[in-house]
């Protein structure tokens, strides 16, 4: 099928992969253009179907198959958009090729950069995303100038934090047979991108590629993570012939499989995933002993839109999820704050806090800090992109020390001050309900971790403590003087 990008009638477009076959079908007999796209990342709103005719888009949210036969012969009649009772309107342009800005939670605004082809375009259409100004080739030294100004986004991420043309030159000179990894395991954001946009992401990789002198592209996603492999895959195959070539792996669900040199292993095939001593870095020595590139897929589609649009490093995506009605994956400028990402989500029940950073973020009461890296570090939270919410129901020690426990059973066990300190943080953390709470010890333990573990793993596994000392040592305080605070802890129970 040709592009479905400023095509000639209207288009209805399923977002969503819950009811969407059986919304597909409703449209089948009917003399109307009806795809389905990928997630727009809110769940909450789908299957949300849109019609688009010209310059305006109709938004149907939560559509049922009763919904659909409306919608459909509303379409099929040639009524306006607006006669099916939408729940919103958008007007834009004509031959937009990203998803317009509508009054709806979550896709308001008009920063969708990354994620503008999610629930826009179909994902493994290469009309669509050529259509949309894909499968340029800007050439290296464009390359290169734009990942001076763009920042790593993820915790697999090689560059993580850092601008990417630095490491990019080092596996360029380095010599040998370099590669690229798009380490897209575990983070909802790039499970969503891989899902929804892949060749945004693809685009991103090919360029880098390019640029580094890689004629292979592996793309690295998690079992568990079902939707994304299959759909990357398609795309992969669907994606215009030439070099490099693109492989898909799908590695263990583990957590710690995400990490930058574990998730080396796992494509490497290895069974056994430990993180690997640095230096020397994958940039130096990776992928099969050679230089590599690894990145997010929310790097390498920031790439692509800053390729493409000029606009560099301008976005972060987060999810927010924990105590909500349901989790939204949202773009929203790096000047936005924790707030504004905490106000995509209805917050089930009264607001006590934010764990910020992934499974070891920090938690904090402050929602006035800024999405951007710096500040997130200043305020010793996570950088990762997750955001999850904790009710005032939500008991802190029983949320930290589960998080401890996970740490002290999934880590690699490689490295001491990792494998032994989780188990001492978790010990420290139980022993607050027997009245033993030594603040002094669990900060020492924590920074022993921090400064010595060979990975982020160990390094970050001692946040959510810490943070939680800092924030809620009363809280803390209580449990040693044996009263819960907010009454969801028995007197036995056990932090695991």
């Amino acid at each position: 099928m040709a592009s479905i990008i400023a095509a000639e009638g209207p288009t209805i477009r399923i977002s969503g992969a819950g009811s969407s076959p059986d919304l597909l079908s409703v449209a089948a007999d009917a003399d109307v253009r009806a795809v389905e796209v990928g997630s727009t990342g809110v769940p909450a709103l789908e299957p949300l179907v849109t019609v688009t005719d010209g310059d305006e888009t109709a938004f149907h949210t939560a559509c049922s198959t009763a919904e659909m036969d409306t919608i459909v012969a509303s379409v099929a009649a040639g009524s306006d958009v607006r006669a099916a009772e939408p729940d919103a309107v958008a007007e834009h342009d004509p031959d937009t090729a990203r998803f317009p800005a509508v009054d709806l939670p979550g896709l308001g605004g008009d920063r969708r950069r990354m994620l503008g082809g999610a629930g826009w375009r179909r994902p493994t259409s290469p009309a669509d995303h050529e259509a949309a100004g894909g499968f340029g080739d800007p050439g290296p030294d464009a390359v290169l100038a734009a990942g001076e100004a763009i920042h790593g986004r993820g915790w697999g991420d090689i560059c993580q934090d850092t601008p990417l043309t630095p490491t990019w030159e080092t596996v360029r000179d380095t010599g040998g047979d370099p590669a690229v990894v798009v380490n897209g395991h575990g983070n909802p954001a790039d499970a969503l991108l891989l899902a929804s946009a892949p060749y945004d992401v693809l685009d991103g990789a090919t360029a880098v590629a390019d640029c580094v002198g890689a004629e292979a592209v592996i793309v690295y996603a998690s079992t568990a993570d079902e939707r994304a492999v299959e759909t990357v895959r398609e795309a992969a195959a669907e994606h215009p012939e030439g070099s490099p070539a693109i492989d898909v792996v799908a590695g263990p669900a583990e957590y710690r499989a995400a990490e930058p040199t574990m998730a080396l292993e796992a494509v490497e095939g290895n069974h056994r995933l430990e993180a690997r001593i640095r230096p020397p870095g994958p940039e130096s020595v990776g992928l099969h002993g050679q230089p590599t590139v690894l990145h997010t897929p929310r790097t390498l589609a920031q790439l692509s839109a800053s390729l493409r649009d000029g606009d560099a490093d301008a976005t972060r995506a987060v999810t927010v999820q924990g105590d909500v009605a349901a989790p939204v994956t949202v773009e929203l400028a790096a000047s936005a704050t924790l707030a504004d990402a905490v106000d995509a989500v209805a917050v089930d029940g009264e607001f006590k806090a934010a764990c910020v950073g992934g499974r070891f973020g920090g938690l904090t009461r402050d929602l006035d800090v800024s999405i951007a890296p710096e500040p997130l570090t200043d305020a010793d939270l996570g950088t990762e992109g997750t955001v999850q919410i904790l009710a005032a129901d939500r008991c802190v020690l029983e949320f930290v020390g589960k998080r401890a426990q996970f740490a002290a059973d999934e880590n690699c066990g490689r490295c001491v001050p990792c494998r032994e300190g989780t188990t001492q943080l978790a010990e420290l953390l139980r022993d607050i309900y027997d009245g033993s709470y030594a603040p002094e010890d669990i900060e020492e333990l924590v920074r022993v971790m921090d400064t010595s573990s060979i990975c982020a793993f160990g390094v970050e596994a001692g946040r959510p403590a810490r943070t939680a000392l800092a924030e809620f040592e009363a809280e803390l305080q209580a449990h040693a003087d044996g009263t819960c605070p907010t009454d969801s802890c028995p007197e036995t129970v056990e932090v695991t």
